[in-house]
């Protein structure tokens, strides 16, 4: 068997890992490390978005050496009314993300288009008998569906679009809810990437994972065509991601545990319960695991172990609201539990993307008439909601 050794092998080379291999080597130039990604590419094929207000000043630091796109202000459009917002958004196209970790990263520290056979605390084993022997092991392969689990599914199909003109389109549109209300609560999510760029994800909060690319794909050509945003397509992607609303941590992460072996991003349940987002939790992983990079294997995997219990409690108040939205409003209704949210104050809205309400924010969002039934709502949150069991992708 042909080995080498690294101090710290990161399994899988997403958001979650490449944050941390960028961390680690900032930190600690000299310190060999494994970035392990099963594609040829890092990143897969994704594009992560946020909120300036999102990060601290060394989140924002970690990302800076990355290509982005950054607007002053964002749109949210509902049948009742239309709001522009002045938080500052930003988005991260996986080939730059990609792009941004090679130019930094040793290239001995990539070990792209190997797919992983096993891993323990001592290491990566690689199909075809190669072995990485490591002192600590990051597994950040991505959320793994599971029944200790329940919620929803949040299910997209974005397109990369060249417009024959300019588009005229001055900042991104986050949610446009004027759309036609199917299968659950959608809307369109615009980005103008460039004078005659756009980015136009149809997304859909449902009760399954279902993702029917033809008529998703169909849908965006209706939108396109009425808001005449209509041009070439350059790429795109699809995406299935969990809601979380309830179920039992502990036994979740048990269900994933190997020995000695840490977990980080969506497999350690470092990800907003509602919204899906990762990529603060992933840039404040990666900082974490940066400052205790000397830590023993075992150590590093009980440090992120607590942080991702911390975090599941801290966020129990989301779980609750996202129990409200597919336990108690219709499918075609399910938007209007957004449509009174956006009327709320500017900074309790950057506070709920970061995950950090206050208690005056939770009792605001709570109060006032309430968009679905109150008995309804009562009942969804007396019951479990169904299995999150589906595709990982």
């Amino acid at each position: 068997m042909d080995t080498h050794r690294v101090e710290i092998a990161i399994v899988g080379g997403g958001l979650a890992g490449g944050l941390i291999a960028l961390a680690l080597h900032r930190r600690e130039p000299a310190m060999p490390i494994a970035l392990i990604e099963a594609g040829e590419t890092l990143g897969g094929n994704h594009r992560w978005s946020w909120f300036s207000s999102d990060l601290d000043a060394g989140g924002t630091a970690l990302l800076a050496g990355f290509r982005t796109s950054g607007w002053d202000g964002y749109e949210v459009r509902f049948p009742a009314y239309r709001r522009t917002l002045g938080t500052r958004y930003n988005s991260l196209a996986s080939a730059d993300f990609d792009a941004g970790l090679r130019r930094e990263l040793p290239g001995e520290a990539i070990v792209a288009g190997r797919v992983v056979e096993a891993l323990d605390a001592g290491g990566v084993t690689l199909a075809g008998g190669e072995r990485i022997a490591a002192r600590a092991v990051i597994d950040c392969r991505g959320f793994a569906p599971s029944a200790h689990l329940s919620g929803g599914w949040q299910v997209f199909m974005g397109r990369h679009l060249r417009t024959p003109h300019p588009h005229g389109i001055a900042r991104p549109i986050i949610m446009d809810a004027t759309v036609e209300q199917l299968v659950g609560y959608r809307f369109v999510y615009v980005l103008p990437l460039g004078a005659d760029e756009l980015f136009v994800e149809d997304t859909y909060y449902q009760d399954t994972p279902v993702l029917d690319r033809n008529a998703l794909s169909a849908r965006i050509d209706r939108y396109c065509t009425q808001t005449g945003l209509e041009g070439d397509i350059l790429g795109g992607e699809t995406g299935v991601l969990p809601v979380v609303t309830g179920g039992d941590f502990a036994a979740w992460q048990r269900e994933l545990a190997v020995p000695g072996v840490a977990r980080a991003g969506g497999r350690g349940g470092f990800l907003h319960p509602l919204t899906s987002y990762t990529l603060p939790f992933a840039v404040e992983t990666a900082l974490t695991v940066a400052a205790e990079a000397e830590l023993p294997g075992d150590q590093l995997a009980a440090l992120l172990d607590a942080r991702g219990r911390r975090l599941w409690t801290r966020t129990r108040f989301f779980r609750r609201l996202g129990a409200m939205l597919f336990g108690a409003a219709e499918p075609a209704e399910r938007y209007r539990v957004f449509e009174r949210f956006y009327r709320l104050p500017e900074p309790l809205i950057e506070r709920f993307y970061a995950a950090r309400p206050t208690m005056a924010d939770k009792a605001r969002v709570l109060v006032g008439r309430p968009p679905v039934p109150v008995g309804a709502a009562l009942a969804a949150l007396a019951r479990a909601g169904a299995p999150l069991q589906g595709p990982q992708r």
